[in-house]
Formats: structure tokens, C-alpha cells, sequence
């Protein structure tokens, strides 16, 4: 059996998320400048048996495409020539920035380690990664 793991894509940072071998739980890897991200992902996978990729659709209340898709779009078809034997899936992120600041800030986590930026991204993509895998066992 292999990992899924999950990216919360921005424009300055990517969080990363991966499950455990079995794919029952999603823990938070890292954040990864978003000009990084590709070579992050090349020895991740290199390491590590991963078999599908989840990316974060980012959408508003209406369910139109926030301005970073464009960019998400252009990752997407570069990441499936790199690794076209991985399956690439997206997952409706909206909220999960928000659920990650309130989850981190009832961690016990200090004001400063709360506002990091990077922090909020490994625990977005940590949630999209386990709804993901919530949505899969309905």
C-alpha cells in the first residue's frame, strides 16, 4: 500500500499532508514555498510510496474559482507529466483555513506560533487530507 498526500496550494507557500501507509490518518508534513514545491514533491515521492495527490480547490461562497486556480491548474498539468502514474484528485477547501486557525489556536500553541502563516497551510491540507479520506469510506 502507498501514502496519499495532500497540498493546500498558494501563491507564496504549499501545505503538505500525507497519510499513514494504510491511509486511514492524515498528519501534517510540511510547508514548502510554492517555488519549491516541485522538488519537494519529487523527493517526497522518490522516498515514499505515494499513489493519488489531493489539491485544494479554492472556491467562494457561490462556488466560483478563486484567483489562485489558474496557478493550481498550470501545477496540476506539470505535477501529472512528472508523475503520471499518480492519480491526482481535488477536494472543495473552502473553510479549512479557517477550521485550521481555530483548531491551532485550542492546541494550547502560543499568539506568535498561531499567526505562522505556514502553520495554518500544514493544517489546512492536513484537513482537506482527512475530509478527503472521510468522504471516500460514505
Amino acid at each position: 500500500m502507498g501514502q496519499i498526500i495532500a497540498i493546500d496550494y498558494g501563491k507564496a507557500r504549499c501545505g503538505v499532508a500525507a497519510t499513514d501507509d494504510m491511509k486511514i490518518i492524515a498528519s501534517g508534513l510540511d510547508t514548502v514555498e510554492t517555488r519549491f514545491l516541485m522538488e519537494f514533491l519529487k523527493k517526497y515521492v522518490v522516498e515514499n510510496r505515494v499513489e493519488e495527490v489531493v489539491v485544494g480547490l479554492p472556491t467562494d461562497l457561490k462556488g466560483n474559482a478563486s484567483e489562485v486556480e489558474t496557478d493550481i491548474l498550470g501545477f496540476i498539468e506539470n505535477f501529472k507529466k512528472e508523475f503520471p502514474q499518480i492519480e491526482v484528485h481535488r477536494f472543495d477547501e473552502r473553510f479549512t483555513s479557517k477550521m485550521a486557525s481555530f483548531f491551532i489556536s485550542q492546541s494550547g500553541k502560543s499568539k506568535k506560533q498561531r499567526q505562522q502563516k505556514g502553520l495554518i497551510d500544514k493544517v489546512s491540507a492536513t484537513i482537506i487530507l482527512q475530509n478527503f479520506l472521510e468522504q471516500r469510506t460514505r
